[in-house]
This record gives C-alpha cells, structure tokens and sequence, in this order.
C-alpha cells in the first residue's frame, strides 16, 4: 500500500511542468507520517482487534473438527462401517467449514482485505493531498518514500518534507 501511494505521488509530481534542469526532489517518511496520525493507530487497533476476533472463530471450528477427529479415533473399533463414513465425513465438512471462513476472513479478498482498505484509503488519500499540495506549492518534481526501501542509500535530512506534511493535514509538528 505505501508502495503503490509512493509511486502515485511520484507519477504526479512529475507531471508538474518544470524544465528538466531544474527539478527538484524531496523525500517523505511514510512511517514517521503514518505513526504521526492518530486515525492510523485507531484504524490498526481496530485492525488487530477484528482480526483477533476472526481468528479466534477459526480456531474454535478447528478445535471442534480435532475434538470430533479424536473422539472418532478413540470409538472407531466400536463403529461400524456405515458409522465410521459418517463421521468421517463429519470431521472432513468441519474442516472445510474452517478454511472456507478462514478464507473469507482473511483471504486475498477477504473481509479483513476490504476493512483495511475502507479505514486506510481516507488517510492515504489525506497524505496523498498534503504532499501533492506541498509539491505544487514548492515546485517539487519526484517525491520518493525514505521508508520504502527503494533503494535510498543516503538522503539529506533538509530534503525530507515529512514534517511539513504532516503540519499541512493539521497535525502541527
């Protein structure tokens, strides 16, 4: 996610029209911004609290899918075959039950995807403004993310627009 915002203030602060010459670079810190905002850190509690809560429903079904799994191991010599197919189609539609939640929770489209997403966008989109706000006012061309680890070996600190970011989105620092 900070990547791809990363890339999209770059693409537009260079769609300033400046001569080639005289472009000028500046950096921002996603982290140090994002740690900056208290609707981050609410929005990543809620994150984690939700996230626990899934789990622990997922947890549950597979401690219900083991339960049923030892008890049919301890009563197998006793079932009959008829009995044995039944409960081991039990256990089996258990645990698919299981994966099929833990996959709606939290798969690649998941419920926990889509909530992260619905909390995240506004702040990334209230950055996104600062910063291009920033750049048109100051004439900056790229702007390049010092937490993304995109290759930054050295960066003057004097460069570093993080602060003014987060003063412009009124968290006065």
């Amino acid at each position: 996610m900070k990547k791809l915002l990363t890339i999209i203030i770059a693409v537009c602060a260079l769609g300033v029209s400046q001569p080639l010459s005289a472009q000028k670079f500046v950096l921002v810190d996603m982290e140090y911004i994002l740690k900056n905002i208290p609707a981050y850190e609410r929005a990543n509690e809620q994150l984690n609290q939700i996230s626990r809560k899934w789990q622990a429903e997922v947890e549950a079904l597979n401690t219900e899918a083991q339960t049923l799994y030892k008890t049919y191991q301890s009563e197998a010599v006793f079932l009959s075959a008829e009995q044995k197919k039944e409960r081991e189609g039990a256990i089996v539609a258990k645990e698919k039950e299981a994966a099929e939640l833990k996959k709606k929770y939290f798969g690649p489209e998941g419920e926990l995807f889509k909530k992260r997403e619905s909390l995240m966008t506004p702040i990334n989109d209230e950055i996104y403004t600062a910063v291009k706000d920033i750049c048109e006012a100051k004439g900056y061309s790229l702007v390049l993310d010092r937490a993304s680890d995109a290759g930054i070996i050295f960066a003057s600190p004097k460069i570093d627009i993080s602060a003014e970011v987060l003063q412009k989105m009124g968290y006065g620092y």
